[in-house]
C-alpha cells in the first residue's frame, strides 16, 4: 500500500448551521480541517496509507483534531504535541449571489511556532512514496517555512516525489513574499497544483480571456498558464482547477493536467454547491491517487475532477467518497439516483 506524507496545519472550523450569517448565529458547528489534512483524509478514504504531520496542543482541543483524522483513517503517529493553541477559522457559507466568507484566528498556533528540530524527516519519510504540502504552510512563518524546506530536502535525498498546491492566502502574506518564497521551494516539486488566481497572485502568470466571476473560462488561457509554470520551474506535471462561478450556489467545475507538453482536460460539471471549501484539496488527492496507481493522464484528470466535484456535495472540508463512487461518475453516472 503506498505511503503518502502530508505536512501542514490542521485547524478548528466553526460555522453557523445551514446558511446563517455570522451575526445570526447563536451556535456554531465544529469540525477540523486544513489543506494538507484534507488531502490526507481523501487518500485514506481511497485505501492509501496516509500520514498527516503537524503539531497540535497537548490539551483536549488538540486531541479532538487528532481524533477527527483518526476517524477517517489517517495515520497521526507523526503529529507532535505542544504549544498553546490550535488555529481556528470561521466559515460563513454563501448562497445564491451572497459569497462565502472566511475569518481566520490562527496567529501563534502550535505548528506556526514549532521548531525545525522537532521533526525527524529522515524517519518520517522512510519508505514514503509521496510527499505533499501547500503554499499555506510556509506562509505561517519563518519556522514553518524552515520545516517545510527540511522536509523537501529530505524528500529529494530519498527520491520521494513531491506535490504542492500553491494555495495563496492573502491574509497570511503578501504577493511579493509568496512569490519569493514559493519560487525557492518549487525546485523540489514534481507535480504543481494551482488555480488561475494562485498562478497570478504568486507568480504573476495570468489566464488570458478568462473571467471566473462571469463563468467565462478560456481553455487556451489555462494551457498557457500551465505551460508557463512548467517551463519556469521544470515541473513534470502541472494541474489547474477550472472553476466558473455562476453564483455561490452554482459553479462550473473542471480541471487541466499538463503533462510533457500535452494538455488533458477533465469533464465539465455543473455543480450545486453544498460546501465548496476543500474542493481543491479533493482535486489534489485525486491526482496523487492517480499518480500512485499509474493512471494515464486522461484517466488521472478525469478522476481528480470527478472526485472534487463530488466532494463539494458534502458538508465539511473532507472528501468522503470511495474510489468506486468516483469511478462511477468518471464513467458517466451523474444521475444522483438512489443506490440500493
Amino acid at each position: 500500500m503506498p505511503k503518502i506524507v502530508c505536512f501542514g496545519e490542521i485547524m478548528l472550523r466553526l460555522n453557523p448551521k445551514n446558511y446563517l450569517r455570522f451575526v445570526q448565529a447563536n451556535e456554531f458547528e465544529a469540525s477540523y480541517a486544513g489543506g494538507e489534512a484534507n488531502v490526507a483524509a481523501s487518500l485514506a478514504g481511497y485505501g492509501m496509507d496516509a500520514f498527516f504531520v503537524s503539531k497540535v496542543p497537548a490539551h483536549e482541543i488538540g486531541q479532538c483534531a487528532v481524533n477527527e483524522l483518526r476517524r477517517f483513517g489517517v495515520d497521526t503517529s507523526e503529529i507532535r504535541r505542544g504549544g498553546d493553541r490550535l488555529g481556528i477559522y470561521f466559515l460563513e457559507k454563501g448562497a445564491s449571489q451572497r459569497a462565502s466568507k472566511v475569518i481566520y484566528d490562527r496567529a501563534d498556533s502550535a505548528i506556526a511556532l514549532a521548531n525545525p528540530g522537532e521533526f525527524d524527516w529522515d524517519s518520517i519519510l522512510n519508505n514514503a512514496d509521496w510527499f505533499h504540502f501547500t503554499g499555506i504552510t510556509p506562509a505561517l512563518g519563518a519556522n514553518a517555512c524552515a520545516i517545510t524546506l527540511d522536509a523537501l530536502r529530505t524528500a529529494r535525498k530519498k527520491k520521494v516525489p513531491v506535490s504542492c498546491d500553491l494555495n495563496y492566502r492573502k491574509k497570511l502574506w503578501s504577493r511579493e513574499e509568496a512569490g519569493k518564497t514559493m519560487a525557492s521551494l518549487m525546485e523540489y516539486v514534481q507535480l504543481c497544483i494551482a488555480n488561475e488566481e494562485d498562478a497570478a497572485d504568486v507568480f504573476g502568470i495570468r489566464a488570458e480571456g478568462t473571467d471566473v466571476r462571469k463563468g467565462e473560462l478560456s481553455r487556451d488561457g489555462y494551457v498557457s498558464v500551465a505551460k508557463q509554470l512548467t517551463d519556469r520551474f521544470g515541473f513534470e506535471k502541472t494541474a489547474i482547477t477550472l472553476r466558473g462561478s455562476v453564483s455561490a450556489s452554482e459553479n462550473f467545475w473542471s480541471g487541466l493536467l499538463y503533462d510533457r507538453g500535452e494538455a488533458f482536460f477533465g469533464p465539465d460539471y455543473r455543480i450545486q454547491l453544498v460546501d465548496r471549501v476543500g474542493g481543491g484539496d479533493a482535486f489534489g488527492g485525486g491526482l496523487i491517487y492517480a499518480q500512485l496507481n499509474n493512471f494515464d493522464s486522461q484517466h488521472g484528470i478525469d478522476f481528480a475532477v470527478a472526485a472534487s466535484a463530488l466532494a463539494q456535495s458534502i458538508s465539511g472540508d473532507y472528501n468522503l467518497m470511495r474510489v468506486d463512487e468516483v469511478e462511477a461518475l468518471v464513467k458517466g453516472d451523474g444521475s444522483g439516483r438512489v443506490q440500493r
